[in-house]
């Protein structure tokens, strides 16, 4: 039996799949401050992600969609003063489902509102240096 603060096997690979998504990105980089996971970019968090036994944690800049996020039964505001500035915090038990697929639309959301202007256009395909622009995110149809 594991201790109070050891994730689960589930938890553990729920993590592993969101930190793999956020690594995809360009320029994505991976630090672990304060026990956490934080994906960034340029030196810029853009994702943090939490296990523990009682399951995990993200936060992410959702400058777009926080309004609409903010309903979800398992989101709020991030603490620290960082809600006001669009951050957003989901918390997930061990045996909850948790929809990868939103999340991942998130992530998306949290790194190009983070990342400069020329990574965002690597990510688009553009020539670096060109402007991506803003591009609303990819909703499920």
């Amino acid at each position: 039996m594991g201790s109070r603060t050891t994730p689960g096997p589930q938890t553990r690979r729920q993590v592993e799949r969101l930190r793999d998504m956020a690594a995809t990105f360009p320029e994505a980089t991976e630090d672990h401050p304060w026990g956490e996971t934080a994906m960034k970019v340029r030196g810029k968090v853009f994702l943090f992600l939490g296990a523990t036994a009682e399951g995990l944690s993200l936060s992410v800049k959702l400058p777009q969609s926080q309004r609409e996020a903010l309903l979800l039964p398992f989101t709020e505001p991030t603490g620290y003063g960082l809600g006001k500035s669009g951050w957003v915090t989901a918390r997930f038990g061990p045996a909850e489902k948790v929809p990868l697929g939103t999340l991942g639309e998130w992530i998306e959301e949290s790194f190009r509102a983070v990342a400069p202007k020329r990574v965002v256009a690597l990510l688009d395909g553009l020539p670096e240096g060109r402007s991506a622009g803003t591009r609303s995110v990819r909703k499920k149809a």
